[in-house]
């Protein structure tokens, strides 16, 4: 490829690296207190609740991410297909028929699967952190009359931050590369771009200008869990 065709493609990429970094950023904001809610039903003494949770959790990390794409993104309109089948109209059917149809229903569904699935994965991250927490500390801190809220908030949870962050920034950093799936439903993002490219011009240097968006994204996420992890080096 030519030097024009490399600017040209490098320009196409960060038309559509918005999508990207649109679908990252809604993933994070969503999956991190679904994940904390998880966690608290795992945890959760009523058995029935705790025994779904592990069963999601256990769903969530054991299939493919590929797949839970394109299950989530093909279940609103098989469920309208087996309605219109039946001829049942009106209600749910209506609602269902106005979600396929927007615009946006891509991306809602992509959103939703990176969710579920990352949700589950920060669910045990904090719960490790939490459990790794001594109990000594509870009880120290209820002998010298501070509250149970006190405790969490001032004493537990800037320790479970400090302990947590080596591997959320692992599965933030994951979550970067992993937002290339989105286009097994063609959602356009760099990764399909790249790909268009790569046969438009016979060549697979779309693809190396694609990875390298990827790296420096992965670059500043790795730089900004190293600044936050250092704000918290007086928890030992």
């Amino acid at each position: 490829m030519t030097f024009e065709e490399v600017k040209k493609v490098t320009e196409i990429l960060l038309e559509f690296l918005p999508n990207t970094l649109k679908l990252f950023a809604w993933t994070i904001v969503l999956s991190i207190p679904v994940g904390v809610l998880v966690t608290m039903l795992k945890k959760c003494r009523f058995k029935p609740i705790s025994w779904l949770t592990n069963l999601y959790i256990l769903v969530m990390r054991g299939t493919p991410l590929m797949l839970q794409i394109i299950a989530i993104y093909y279940a609103v309109p098989l469920v309208i297909a087996s309605a219109a089948k039946q001829g049942k109209t009106g209600g749910i059917y209506d609602v269902l028929t106005n979600i396929k149809n927007n615009e946006n229903y891509m991306f809602i569904a992509l959103v939703t699967a990176f969710v579920l699935n990352y949700a589950a994965y920060f669910a045990e991250i904090f719960r490790g952190g939490i459990e790794a927490i001594p109990k000594g500390q509870y009880e120290a801190a209820l002998m010298v009359g501070i509250t149970k809220m006190q405790t969490f908030f001032r004493i537990i949870l800037p320790q479970v931050t400090k302990r947590v962050i080596p591997a959320t920034s692992n599965e933030v950093i994951v979550l970067v590369k992993d937002t290339s799936l989105a286009n097994v439903i063609a959602f356009a993002e760099i990764t399909m771009k790249a790909k268009q490219q790569m046969n438009l011009y016979s060549s697979i240097t779309p693809l190396f200008i694609a990875g390298a968006f990827y790296f420096v994204l992965n670059a500043i996420v790795t730089v900004a869990f190293a600044v936050i992890e250092k704000k918290f080096d007086y928890y030992k």
